[in-house]
């Protein structure tokens, strides 16, 4: 998956424990795309990786939304997530 991948959806694992620990029964999550060649189909790298990972302590995806902006690194598209604890 890549050493920087990892580290995002090690992120991710990290905040749904905690959301999950602390009772919630709402995640929401940004994730910043990382290939930069957004506006062409395809791969959306890291994506999938991050939200396997919090599905993983015990959260289902609801709902998602994308938006572009310009970083410091340049475009990037980020999707917000609405995870609700799983039941």
């Amino acid at each position: 998956m890549g050493f920087i991948n990892n580290a995002k959806a090690e992120t991710a694992t990290q905040a749904a424990q905690k959301a999950y620990q602390e009772g919630r029964q709402v995640l929401t999550f940004k994730i910043i795309e990382a290939n930069a060649g957004h506006r062409s189909t395809g791969l959306m790298l890291g994506i999938g990786e991050q939200i396997e990972a919090i599905e993983a302590q015990g959260w289902t995806l609801a709902n998602m939304c994308a938006a572009e902006g310009k970083a410091m690194t340049g475009d990037r598209s980020a999707l917000i997530c609405l995870f609700r604890r799983a039941r």
